[in-house]
């Protein structure tokens, strides 16, 4: 149930915020201001708003569904086997859950592809992403793994070692309303809060997945290259980061209260 829970719980979300996503995107990959990259939007026209939902759609919603899903098995495997603390524990289930979300970095890969107004005449779906991408090998799907197993592992440990104690501080849930409420705000606190933290590593994964062959750069050489390009400044590095919070607000607020919502109805 927990994979079931995890899965509808995505789909909601994104249902809800690929258009700020969008945004969000744009602001990653050229450094522009929000009015800037909702006035390129509004050029691309109401027909490419959602241009691209669907590889986040199959990615989310599966990569949710066994972030919560994986955790648990995780969680009760380790926590059979091992004699360690169950912190240091769950920390590790929560760890290998976001390492093997990364399976599914050839739907973050072609996400990227199809929200960049520079590929719009490459391919017009995502099987044509595919299927162009399947000429420079398998390799090529793969594009941005390191920042994908950066971001992944340490910050699925802080969402779920801080998920409860951050819950426990909130005022007492009396009834299922405000244990909603609860839920939604433990969640969007953290998925802001996480969002921010990890910005500048998405920055760089956007920066990597957006190209198509040619050399495999590091992780090191592209944030430099980012680095200098943006003055040497570390607020350039974070352009877009309000955005991204507000954003990851409302996504984990809506994720982990639809989640909890669900798992109490299963």
């Amino acid at each position: 149930k927990h994979y079931i829970c995890g899965y509808c719980a995505a789909f909601t979300n994104i249902a809800v915020t690929f258009p700020i996503q969008k945004v969000l995107f744009r602001q990653q990959l050229y450094g522009l201001k929000t009015k800037d990259a909702v006035h390129q939007l509004q050029k691309d026209g109401i027909r490419n708003l959602y241009r691209g939902i669907l590889p986040p759609l199959m990615q989310k919603t599966t990569t949710l569904a066994l972030m919560f899903g994986l955790y648990e098995d995780f969680s009760s495997l380790l926590l059979s086997h091992m004699s360690a603390s169950e912190l240091l524990t769950r920390s590790m289930a929560a760890v290998l859950a976001g390492t093997t979300e990364a399976v599914l970095t050839p739907f973050e890969r072609v996400q990227t592809l199809l929200q960049d107004y520079k590929h719009h005449d490459k391919f017009t779906n995502t099987y044509q992403a595919f299927k162009v991408l399947k000429v420079y090998g398998m390799r090529e799907y793969y594009r941005g793994l390191v920042p994908i197993l950066l971001r992944n592992g340490p910050s699925n440990a802080l969402f779920f070692g801080l998920r409860g104690p951050i819950k426990q501080c909130l005022p007492e849930a009396t009834s299922s309303s405000t244990h909603l409420v609860n839920d939604f705000i433990c969640g969007g606190l953290l998925g802001a809060m996480l969002g921010f933290l990890f910005f500048p590593v998405n920055v760089v994964k956007t920066r990597m997945q957006a190209q198509i062959g040619g050399e495999f750069q590091s992780f090191s050489k592209v944030f430099v290259k980012i680095w200098i390009e943006r003055d040497r400044k570390l607020i350039h590095l974070f352009r877009g980061a309000h955005l991204n919070y507000h954003r990851s607000l409302l996504s984990w607020g809506i994720i982990n209260a639809t989640y909890e919502f669900l798992l109490k109805l299963l």
